[in-house]
């Protein structure tokens, strides 16, 4: 798999998917989960439809580049936003989201790309939101898929679907699979699959296996803030999707990316959690696709 350094110390592992003279869409991933999260399958329908997928790990996190040398207890970081020490958890992070925007521009950049179609799911809508507010001449159009604008108003997780969030895996492979079946907490209630679940934490177990990455990647997006002011003014065509289901990202998180963004269109999925079941996949592929032509 290539990896390709994307600024000075920073490189990201990634794959394409289909046609270079495709339009490009560039997959951006969210919290602590790798590329694989976006499911090949799912890369392979959208190149088949005519387009040049591109997913990859984010910083912290796969086979892309580690800050280990500034570990984060998640418990200290947390107790400190708590009680409003911002400067103490403001030294703690390495890095916000505005530099994991820059890193799926350079990616791009590093590709040969200019402008690219920009989908980012949960984090990594939050990402592809700071790529559009950042730099839109980049941005042919924005996708914000199960994700928020980063007020705290909206988009509450359930408290059941927090703490699963925050509670740690065992580290050993067998016990890690088993937790995965916890995220059904969030996932589709129609189409939730414990064995997927399992199948797709044993597979990223194999590759990459990094806790230490989440919590600075869990401060990065506490840190950044809200976007809402600048999403008020985002002239990037947008699509915003939400499932229904959703209870890690709540709709109203959804439903308020879609109201902030002038001209944006949103897509409520009934029967779709904070997960991409297949059953869906016709669904999410042609919204993107009648979104990026």
């Amino acid at each position: 798999m290539p990896i390709v350094e994307v600024s000075p110390g920073v490189s990201l592992a990634y794959e394409t998917f289909g046609d270079a003279g495709d339009p490009p869409v560039l997959l951006v991933m969210g919290y602590g989960a790798q590329m694989l999260a976006w499911h090949e399958d799912f890369c392979r329908l959208l190149a088949e439809r005519g387009r040049y997928v591109i997913r990859y790990d984010n910083r912290d996190c796969g086979l892309s580049t580690r800050f280990d040398d500034r570990p984060v207890d998640i418990g200290e970081f947390i107790a400190a936003v708590s009680s409003g020490d911002i400067p103490a958890a403001l030294a703690m992070i390495p890095y916000r989201l505005l530099d994991m925007a820059a890193d799926g521009f350079g990616l791009l950049t590093a590709l040969g790309i200019e402008r690219a179609h920009v989908v980012g799911a949960s984090m990594g809508g939050m990402i592809a939101q700071t790529m559009a507010v950042s730099s839109p001449e980049r941005v042919l159009t924005l996708t914000s898929m199960m994700s928020s604008t980063g007020e705290p108003e909206y988009g509450h997780p359930s408290p059941e679907a927090q703490a699963v969030l925050f509670s740690p895996r065992p580290a050993d492979r067998e016990g890690y699979v088993a937790a995965a079946e916890n995220e059904l907490v969030w996932a589709s209630k129609r189409y939730g699959d414990a064995t997927a679940l399992r199948e797709s934490a044993a597979a990223g177990y194999d590759r990459a296996y990094h806790p230490a990455g989440i919590a600075r990647q869990l401060g990065a997006m506490i840190l950044s803030g809200s976007r809402a002011d600048a999403l008020r003014d985002l002239r990037v065509p947008t699509l915003v999707i939400h499932g229904l289901d959703d209870t890690l990202i709540a709709p109203s998180g959804g439903k308020r990316t879609a109201d902030l963004i002038p001209a944006s269109e949103l897509l409520l999925i009934p029967d779709m959690g904070h997960d991409r079941p297949r059953a869906l996949w016709p669904t999410i592929i042609n919204a993107l696709l009648t979104h990026t032509n």
